[in-house]
C-alpha cells in the first residue's frame, strides 16, 4: 500500500502532461470525481493541482515538449536529488532534466531508464508529496512494463534502494515483480515490474513506460466515465484474485492510467 510517510524510495507525487489542459481537468473531474486548481496561466506556463476532497492527488501541466506524448510522470521520494542523479549516470540511466529546485516546496529531477522508461525523483522541502494515496480517486499503485524486467530491477533497486518479490499472473500471464522500499515489510508494497514484448509496447514506440494506478469504488461505473468523455479502453474491466477489478485505460490524448476497486476484505 501507498501512504504518506514518503520514506525513501516509495511514490510521493505524478503529474500529467497535457496538450490540452481544459480538456484533461474535464476529463479527470468526470472520471475520478477531480476538481481543477488553477496556478495561472500565461504565455509560458499553464497548469495547476487535482484536488480530491480538498486534497491534492497530482498536478497538471501543459504539455510543451516537441513529440512527446501525453503521459503520466511518477516521482519518487529520495533523500538527495543530486545523489540520486549520480546513481543513475553510473547505472546507465540517462538525465532528463537535472536536479533543480522549485522554490521552498524541494528538488526534483527526471531520468530516463536504460531499457527507456521514464521517472522522476523529488528531495522533500516544504511539500513532501501528494495529500491523499490510497483512497477511492487517488493513486494506490505504480506500474512499469519494461523489455526487461531482470535489467530494470536491478537499475531500480540501486537507485532507489527496491527489493522484489517475483509471482506469476493469473492465467499464465507472465512472471511479476511487486516493489517494495527498502527495509520495509511486504504490506508496504507499492508498485509492479512487469516485462513485456516491444511489440506490447506500441503505446510508447515499443519504449518501456510506467503508469499509475487510481483507486475506485465501482470499476465499471469508471469506465463507463472513461468512455463517455472521449477516453477508451485498452483492456478490461477484469476480475483479478486477490487484487480486484481492473481495466487500463486511455484518456482523450492517449495517457495511459488503470482503475482499479480492490477486493473487500
Amino acid at each position: 500500500m501507498i501512504t504518506t510517510d514518503y520514506v525513501p524510495g516509495s511514490p510521493c507525487w505524478l503529474d500529467l502532461g497535457a496538450p490540452d489542459v481544459p480538456a484533461a481537468a474535464a476529463f479527470y473531474g468526470a472520471v475520478l470525481g477531480w476538481e481543477y486548481e488553477s496556478m495561472g496561466e500565461s504565455e509560458d506556463m499553464e497548469g495547476g493541482m487535482f484536488k480530491k476532497d480538498g486534497k491534492t492527488v497530482a498536478g497538471l501541466g501543459k504539455l510543451t515538449e516537441e513529440g512527446a506524448r501525453s503521459a503520466w510522470m511518477i516521482y519518487y521520494s529520495v533523500a538527495d536529488a543530486d545523489a540520486t542523479t549520480r546513481a543513475v549516470e553510473q547505472a546507465g540511466g540517462t538525465v532528463r532534466v537535472a536536479p533543480m529546485d522549485l522554490d521552498e516546496w524541494g528538488r526534483m529531477a527526471q531520468y530516463t531508464d536504460p531499457q527507456g522508461g521514464q521517472f522522476a525523483v523529488w528531495q522533500p522541502g516544504t511539500n513532501k508529496g501528494v495529500d491523499l494515496v490510497d483512497e477511492p480517486g487517488s493513486l494506490s499503485w505504480t506500474e512499469l512494463y519494461t523489455t526487461d524486467a531482470a535489467a530494470a530491477k536491478e537499475f531500480y533497486g540501486g537507485v532507489l534502494g527496491w527489493w522484489y518479490g517475483d509471482m506469476e499472473m493469473p492465467g499464465g500471464g507472465g512472471p511479476y515483480s511487486v516493489v517494495t522500499p527498502a527495509g520495509l515489510p511486504e504490506e508496504r508494497m507499492h508498485g509492479g515490474v512487469m516485462g513485456m514484448d516491444e511489440k506490447d509496447l506500441a503505446l510508447n514506440g515499443g519504449r518501456p513506460y510506467w503508469h499509475p494506478v487510481f483507486a475506485v469504488t465501482d470499476c465499471d461505473a469508471a469506465v463507463a466515465q472513461v468512455v463517455g468523455n472521449g477516453g477508451s479502453v485498452q483492456m478490461g474491466p477484469d476480475d483479478v484474485p486477490g487484487v480486484g477489478r481492473l481495466a487500463v485505460c486511455l484518456d482523450p490524448s492517449n495517457a495511459d492510467f488503470v482503475v482499479l476497486a480492490g477486493e473487500q476484505s
